[in-house]
């Protein structure tokens, strides 16, 4: 009996390759980040869940445990091959952020695909992030209003893009019928709760 949670190889490669795609649009989005991050406020931090979008769209998409934890770490590795800013350190960003979306998709047995699972993954995502910038010193002299708006604001982008964003476009995904392209026949959309 085949367990229909276990990854193919083309499981692998299809959530590479939207792992990719996603580590070309992470490089591009450095410079817009740094472009905003003048403005002052955290306001840059509004766009900062972007970067946790790789692992949302992929289990969403192909369903499967690991998946998530996948496309972080080639998205993050694509970011790194083009060229960071951050230089390695963007791999142990993808590692803390991808592991912290997986356990969201674990908590619910990887059988839900709601906007509330996609938000939930995205707000670990953060969650995970935010623990790795305080292990590498990046927010702890923070005053505490300051290290509120940047928590509120990275949140918020976060449940925006990878999570409300993230859902929506594996919706068109479907709509389009690429989705009937990596999964199995007769496998249910996107919830819409």
């Amino acid at each position: 009996m085949k367990n229909r949670y276990q990854l193919k190889l083309s499981d692998i490669l299809v959530t590479t390759v939207v792992a990719l795609v996603f580590g070309v649009i992470y490089k591009l989005w450095g410079p817009l980040y740094y472009a905003i991050k003048p403005l002052g406020m955290h306001l840059e931090q509004l766009i900062y869940g972007m970067w946790f979008i790789a692992a949302t769209v992929a289990f969403l998409l192909i369903r499967k445990p690991g998946v998530g934890l996948l496309a972080e770490i080639a998205a993050a590795s694509g970011e790194f091959f083009m060229g960071s800013e951050w230089g390695l350190a963007v791999l142990l960003s993808g590692v803390a952020q991808g592991l912290a979306a997986e356990l969201v998709f674990a908590a619910v047995g990887y059988r839900k695909y709601s906007v509330s699972v996609a938000v939930a993954a995205a707000a670990a995502a953060t969650v995970g992030s935010l623990l790795l910038d305080s292990l590498q010193g990046y927010i702890g002299d923070l005053a505490l209003w300051n290290l509120s708006l940047l928590i509120l604001f990275r949140l918020s982008g976060a449940v925006i893009i990878a999570g409300w964003m993230g859902h929506w476009l594996v919706s068109a995904l479907e709509d389009a019928g690429v989705a009937d392209l990596v999964r199995p026949v007769g496998t249910a959309t996107v919830d819409s709760n």
